[in-house]
């Protein structure tokens, strides 16, 4: 794969995260305002948010080791998120389309770790 093909790969995978965050805070404005989805909401933007953090982290990554220690936390981030989504008092296909991306996101780290050579 050519520099140019790693770095749109690079560029997709940080703006696909980042609009899984921006859709889960808007998710989020809609919720009913119970004390569990008050909660629950809380912990799904801050882990959402970190699955993009993490990666853009894991992309100015000094070492290997630094690099895959992010992507780690990136596939950990996305699995909570998935939980938190899992959780909420709400149905929905906005719903449904993040808890699928988030399992996506969830798998593509995954791959990212296990494809690695190490």
């Amino acid at each position: 794969m050519s520099q140019t093909n790693s770095k749109q790969y690079d560029y997709d995978l940080e703006d696909r995260t980042f609009e899984f965050a921006r859709r889960v805070r808007l998710l989020v404005k809609q919720l009913a305002k119970t004390a569990a989805n008050i909660e629950d909401g809380k912990q799904l933007i801050r882990s959402s948010g970190s699955v993009g953090a993490n990666y853009i982290e894991a992309n100015e990554s000094f070492s290997r080791k630094d690099f895959f220690m992010r992507i780690k936390i990136c596939r950990k981030e996305a699995k909570e998120s998935n939980y938190w989504l899992r959780l909420l008092e709400m149905q929905g296909a906005e719903k449904d389309y993040l808890t699928n991306e988030a399992k996506e996101l969830t798998n593509i780290f995954g791959a990212i770790i296990r494809n690695a050579k190490f």
